[in-house]
């Protein structure tokens, strides 16, 4: 095999390759090879080139047991890590005689497997806390307060919360599962966003926050502004962000509520709704605005637990907005309130 022959043959491979010939030197490296080594790769030495211990390893058992042996590589970035399977197999039966080895990139497999194992450690952490908290009760209430009549009562109260507590967790993690698996299957019917702004606003119009609540749905003509979309999913949108401003936003503090139509969306780039809900709170530090939507990510976790949190409402409100081919944009001012907006097409 011609050593011209190698270059087109690696060159013609999609993911980044190189050859290691019989002097030890690398050859022929393609383009994508040469963005993750750089350009002076070629011709120097495998050892100095790569440096890291598991692609050495592999092509030195490639070259000593003569088998296709597999290997890692991981390329540091400023924000994250870059990971690769690196496979080296010897080449024999012609000059020049030597390694070929592939990388390719399995970022997205650790990273999928990275998230589920959070996944699961935050679930497990969010469950335990309160079965922990119902078995210590138990064991009271079946022990030394066994015949007390008030710390029964008492008992019983903050059983039945943390019980609630699991409950709503359970019932976010079902509605997270949901969204999840529809998320590619757009909607198909139209609906008046101002209408279910509406029912949103007047199912969370208590007593005590309906004087805080401002509804402004001016300017949107129902029968031309509608989008495409789930009436129930929408629903749930809504009222998540409104419950948030009220919780979060101070216990007097005005939630104000805005429909508003846009010609033209920067990002979605056509005739787009908005609905911009605003707090006059204390407001969010700018470094925790970009992880709000991970699941189990909380600002302040301890009032968000005291407040019935679960840590996945804006993990679902993202999924719901991304299935409407939607956006959502998050502005925080510390000392002066938040505004979580969600834009969708219209239809």
């Amino acid at each position: 095999m011609a050593e011209i022959e190698i270059g087109k043959i690696v060159s013609a491979i999609p993911i980044p390759a190189f050859f290691v010939g019989a002097n030890f030197r690398v050859q022929v490296p393609n383009d994508a090879a040469r963005e993750i080594f750089g350009p002076e790769i070629e011709g120097r030495h495998y050892v100095t080139a790569l440096r890291q211990p598991a692609i050495l390893r592999a092509i030195e058992a490639a070259v000593s047991e003569g088998r296709r042996v597999v290997g890692q590589y991981t390329v540091s970035g400023p924000v994250s890590e870059r990971k690769f399977r690196v496979t080296a197999a010897l080449l024999e039966g012609g000059a020049p005689q030597g390694v070929l080895v592939c990388l390719e990139d399995v970022t997205p497999v650790y990273e999928a497997g990275q998230m589920r194992r959070d996944f699961v450690a935050n679930v497990s952490h969010e469950l335990r806390t309160p079965l922990t908290a119902l078995l210590g009760f138990i064991d009271t209430l079946q022990g030394p307060a066994r015949e007390d009549a008030k710390a029964r009562d008492r008992f019983l109260s903050v059983m039945a919360r943390e019980a609630q507590r699991m409950n709503r967790l359970v019932g976010d993690l079902l509605s997270l599962s949901r969204v999840e698996f529809s998320e590619k299957q757009m909607p198909d019917a139209t609906v008046d966003l101002g209408e279910i702004l509406s029912a949103s606003v007047a199912t969370l119009a208590t007593d005590t926050a309906g004087d805080r609540l401002k509804l402004d749905i001016a300017g949107v003509d129902p029968s031309i502004d509608q989008v495409r979309g789930d009436t129930d999913q929408l629903r749930q949108v809504f009222n998540n962000l409104i419950e948030n401003a009220l919780k979060y936003g101070g216990e007097t503090a005005p939630v104000e509520v805005t429909l508003s139509a846009v010609p033209q969306d920067l990002y979605l780039r056509t005739r787009s709704l908005r609905v911009d809900v605003q707090d006059r709170g204390p407001g969010i530090a700018s470094h925790h605005i970009p992880r709000l939507t991970e699941r189990f990510y909380r600002v302040d976790a301890h009032r968000s637990r005291e407040l019935g949190g679960t840590g996945l409402g804006l993990a679902i409100v993202k999924h719901i907005v991304q299935r409407h081919r939607g956006r959502m944009a998050i502005t925080s001012e510390t000392g002066a309130g938040s505004c979580f907006s969600v834009i969708i097409p219209v239809a």
